[in-house]
């Protein structure tokens, strides 16, 4: 999945939060944001795996998350939202399609590494690779809660970010095409 997806997922667990404690709505939709998209920052080391924790950052989530409740704090929040988010894009970069350069051809059995167990997951291709129409579709349906509770800067990142889902989806599959040799 495309790395704005993550982010719009994370920013839902921000729109639960508002719900509950709207003083905490911001600081939430900015860490859900930002933990919904910084697994991907791995992409220059060995994707899926330097930076995706799926177990770690799900174990790391309960105290985070018992810290947010029991002494609420902007720190505490942020804190619980980002390792949630980078949690679930972690662990749903097994939805989607492999590793490989050009991920339709389905040749990829690595979709995300899982550390305690020492292996790769297999891919399940339910969105069938990164800026794929139904990428783009899943999460502009995710991003319209957030664009609905929030505004300012939130609003402005989540506009911005379906303007590059949608410009990333027109192009995806000319990517490869335009790759250096030395990365195929």
């Amino acid at each position: 999945m495309m790395a704005t997806t993550h982010a719009f997922v994370g920013l839902l667990l921000a729109v639960a939060v508002n719900a509950v404690a709207p003083g905490f709505g911001v600081v939430a939709a900015l860490a859900g944001l930002a933990g919904g998209t910084f697994p991907d920052l791995d992409m220059a080391a060995v994707h899926r795996k330097t930076l995706h924790f799926p177990v770690w950052y799900s174990v790391a989530t309960v105290p985070a998350a018992a810290a947010a409740v029991l002494a609420p704090s902007q720190l505490t929040v942020g804190a619980a939202v980002f390792l949630a988010a980078a949690a679930i894009h972690s662990a749903s970069d097994a939805l989607g399609g492999g590793l490989e350069l050009r991920p339709w051809e389905a040749t990829s059995t690595r979709a995300v590494y899982v550390h305690p167990l020492k292996r790769w997951v297999a891919p399940r291709r339910y969105i069938r690779y990164d800026g794929a129409p139904e990428d783009f579709a899943v999460g502009a349906l995710v991003a319209v809660p957030g664009l609905l509770v929030f505004d300012g800067l939130v609003r402005q990142l989540v506009v911005g970010g379906l303007l590059v889902s949608l410009g990333y989806t027109m192009i995806r599959k000319q990517l490869p095409r335009l790759t250096p040799e030395r990365f195929r």
